[in-house]
């Protein structure tokens, strides 16, 4: 008999509960969130009757991240539960409806047990460092962006029309050293927008310096990815960063479901129509579309399909959709084969 444990993870404590195939209780406990809270977990799992255990952490890919990370460090078999499938048990739980941590712990066992298809949390390693450093990309080149517009917004204060939309650091200050006879607000403001233009050079820094770490951690991934047209390190890691273990995916269908790629069917009266997607993982998305994008630039086969698809009286929008979908397969197939090679 293999017992399944649900935990309901929070960020002071961790609640887990136990059941046997029949979804009969066979213990529960609460345990802090500190150093010690795998050993207490197994310890109290070790006492439990039963041939085998498997563990069940609800959004073992947010809150319940560091404990299902400790439980497979520690040679444990952990399943991911997301946290829609477990509220959705716990509603249809006759009896068990209430909501507190122990019925939400029951809950995620469950779903566990009744669903063998929920993904295996698997020990992190070159994906989730590539998805950190895109992380981290985004938000340099977010606050890069911000320090941009204030920059601007000081300047059109200071010269009619400000400055050119696109202008480099450089430029700028040098604007800045050729404003003359300034007023005391005036030089305030000078000043002020200098401070941005520091924030700017730093922030160009930084990205410059995340941008080596990224190279060097795909190269070090050994992917193939890259060699998809229009893939290059950062693309790259957005890829394989967001897209996790690409197994969990049965299909390219569902990748492209779950990274926005595929149309939307909403039929009705007979009729069957699709429409543009705006569901999924939008970084997944925008970075299949500056690939795309690449191909469309330059005489490549996603080119050709492009040009393909606008002699069939398709929209530039329509086909490079089309094209995305395209590029979609490619990198679905590029990381399985990469995930096959992994563990061959």
């Amino acid at each position: 008999m293999v017992t399944t444990i649900g935990i309901d993870p929070h960020k002071a404590t961790h609640t887990a509960v136990a059941i046997d195939e029949s979804e009969t209780v066979l213990g529960e406990l609460t345990v802090p969130a500190d150093r010690y809270q795998t050993t207490r977990l197994m310890d109290w799992a070790g006492r439990l009757n039963g041939n085998g255990r498997i563990w069940a952490v609800e959004a073992a890919g947010g809150l319940g991240y560091l404990l299902a990370q400790q439980l497979v460090v520690s040679g444990e078999e952990v399943i991911d539960v997301p946290p829609v499938l477990a509220s959705r048990v716990r509603v249809l739980s006759s009896g068990h409806s209430d909501k507190n941590d122990p019925n939400d712990a029951r809950s995620v066992a469950i779903a566990a047990l009744r669903q063998p298809s929920l993904a295996r949390v698997l020990r992190e390693d070159h994906v989730q460092v590539l998805r950190i450093l895109a992380k981290r990309h985004l938000e340099l080149t977010a606050l890069r962006t911000q320090a941009v517009c204030r920059l601007h917004s000081v300047l059109v204060q200071l010269r009619p029309g400000g400055i050119p939309a696109r202008v480099s650091p450089n430029r700028a200050s040098q604007l800045l050293r050729n404003m003359r006879t300034l007023d005391y607000v005036s030089e305030q403001r000078r000043a002020y927008a200098r401070t941005h233009l520091a924030d700017i050079r730093r922030l160009d820094r930084d990205i410059k310096t995340n941008k080596t770490l990224i190279k060097r951690a795909v190269t070090v991934s050994n992917t193939t990815v890259t060699d998809v047209y229009g893939v290059g390190p950062i693309v790259a890691a957005f890829l394989i960063g967001y897209t996790g273990n690409p197994t969990r995916f049965a299909t390219p269908d569902h990748y492209a479901a779950y990274n926005g790629t595929a149309p939307v069917e909403y039929s009705s009266g007979g009729k069957t129509r699709h429409r543009l997607s705006l569901r999924g993982n939008r970084k997944l998305n925008h970075a299949i579309h500056m690939a795309a994008v690449t191909q469309i630039r330059f005489d490549t086969p996603g080119r050709r399909y492009f040009d393909k698809k606008l002699a069939e009286g398709k929209t530039k929008k329509e086909a490079l959709r089309a094209l995305k979908r395209r590029v979609s397969d490619a990198v679905y197939r590029r990381l399985i084969a990469d995930q096959q090679r992994a563990t061959s």
